[in-house]
């Protein structure tokens, strides 16, 4: 089960709208906060003016260093932006306990592999998902919407293709580091740390908590195609956090999952791989079933091998 352990009211399930309340104003408020450091950072950092700035945040991507101010500006104001949010709620507001001794002491190196092998498989299944969300089609009455989301959806893509042309080791050692680390760090701790076990305490159902956030994490990236394959990725790290009682584990398979994705672009760019990150045209049945298959068999050895739910604990709600 989850650690998130207060006798806070606003914790409290009676309290569960206030509380949320407050997550949204603290989250919002933090991110923007310190997008607004990373843009005042990036002049001097960078050597890039204002106008500048704006114009490579509107997709002019010929500004000289753009790139890596991007990565500053993403990885300041979204990955530690998300670390410092979670910390805010759980230690000032909630004033919760999510007892790091005792995550870590139940992270163990058999259950790390099967979480890599566990996220492998994902991979594989997810790329069915990534399909069939970008199959989606809507009814003509809602044809305006729908081109509003195919054009949002081609600027994110022009951004992530962007980020991920990695053009000397530099960009692609930060492009892990900001990408890979800080995302899967930083949106652990607050979807799966503190948002994920106050959802099943107010729901009343682990599974209600999982999805609900997991829909959360999802939605925030504002990516129409890739709802889907998102909420899948969401519910996965949720079952792991669920079933090993550890937050180690998702913030693994989050890393791993992007960083893993970081490489294969590189490699793809290098010439080494044939991997195209914008192909949605076609997908593996076979090996989607694979890794479905070995997904299936991590979550199962998750599941069986799960820890009491206070084990190490003197409470828990």
């Amino acid at each position: 089960m989850e650690i998130y352990e207060t006798q806070r009211e606003i914790a409290q399930r009676k309290s569960w709208l206030l509380s949320l309340v407050v997550i949204v104003l603290v989250s919002f408020g933090v991110l923007i906060v310190l997008q607004g450091i990373a843009l005042g950072l990036v002049p001097y950092l960078f050597g890039i003016e204002l106008p500048d700035i704006i114009s490579l945040l509107s997709g002019d991507f010929s500004v000289p260093n753009g790139r890596m101010a991007l990565f500053f500006i993403q990885g300041l104001g979204s990955g530690i932006g998300f670390i410092v949010a979670g910390y805010i709620i759980s230690k000032w507001i909630d004033k919760a306990d999510l007892h790091w001794d005792v995550q870590l002491k139940r992270s163990q190196g058999k259950k790390i592999l099967v979480t890599v092998f566990l996220t492998f498989g994902a991979m594989l299944f997810n790329a069915l998902l990534v399909y069939w969300n970008a199959q989606m089609e809507l009814p003509s009455a809602l044809s305006g919407l729908e081109s509003w989301m195919k054009e949002m959806e081609k600027d994110l893509m022009e951004m992530t293709i962007f980020l991920t042309d990695f053009q000397n080791t530099t960009e692609l050692l930060m492009g892990i580091l900001v990408i890979g680390v800080f995302a899967g760090l930083g949106e652990e701790l607050f979807f799966r740390g503190v948002l994920q076990p106050k959802m099943h305490l107010y729901t009343g159902s682990y599974h209600w908590g999982i999805w609900l956030t997991a829909a959360i994490f999802s939605a925030i990236h504002m990516q129409f195609y890739g709802f889907l394959p998102r909420l899948f990725l969401g519910a996965l790290f949720g079952y792991l956090y669920v079933f090993s009682g550890s937050l180690i584990y998702p913030i693994l398979a989050h890393i791993f999952n992007n960083s893993f994705t970081v490489l294969m672009v590189y490699a793809a760019g290098q010439g080494w791989i044939e991997f195209d990150l914008e192909s949605t045209d076609t997908v593996s049945y076979p090996m989607s079933i694979l890794g479905l298959l070995v997904l299936s068999a991590g979550i199962y050895y998750f599941k069986k091998t799960k820890p009491s739910q206070h084990e190490g604990l003197d409470q828990s709600i």
